[in-house]
């Protein structure tokens, strides 16, 4: 990136689906696979993030696009951040090497298609009962929980802010 070139390098990490494989082709594996809302990204994201991103040589997130998040009925004024906010945000971490979204209900769809390596979930997820983790284990994949920052959830901080008006 030059010094006059205002655009920052890290947003050539946010890739439309369509676009998926052609930029998966250049990440170093294993891939590691998360996905989710992060609506308000915080310490327990961002510890969370850079964990899953030890597991593998590239790090891959999936974000539920606005449409996907209204379904999942976290309440009528979420997400707070639109799908493309949040996907900069996300992408400006060092531990993210690419972004991408899913508007389907679940990821199972998207991780056929990209056929990660390691699945990662947070928080206290049964894995052996997720359909994600069948589908990994069709191509020798694996799948695992990493326990959240206990403490740090983007619900828990809207109802202290709601609290204080």
């Amino acid at each position: 990136m030059h010094a006059h070139d205002p655009t920052p390098a890290f947003l050539s990490k946010i890739c439309i689906r369509s676009d998926l494989l052609t930029h998966l082709s250049g990440l170093p594996r294993p891939w590691v696979f998360t996905n989710g809302v992060f609506d308000v990204l915080h310490r327990g994201h961002v510890m969370y993030l850079a964990q899953a991103r030890s597991l593998g040589g590239s790090l891959i997130v999936a974000l539920n696009t606005d449409a996907s998040v209204r379904r999942l009925g976290k309440g009528e004024d979420r997400p707070l951040n639109q799908e493309m906010d949040r996907a900069i945000v996300m992408a400006s971490q060092q531990c993210v090497d690419l972004v991408t979204w899913f508007d389907e209900d679940t990821p199972v769809q998207i991780i056929a298609e990209i056929r990660p390596d390691i699945l990662v979930k947070g928080g206290d997820y049964d894995m052996d009962v997720l359909p994600e983790t069948a589908l990994m284990h069709t191509w020798g994949g694996r799948a695992q929980a990493l326990p959240f920052v206990e403490g740090y959830s983007t619900t828990r901080l809207l109802q202290r802010i709601r609290a204080s008006n």
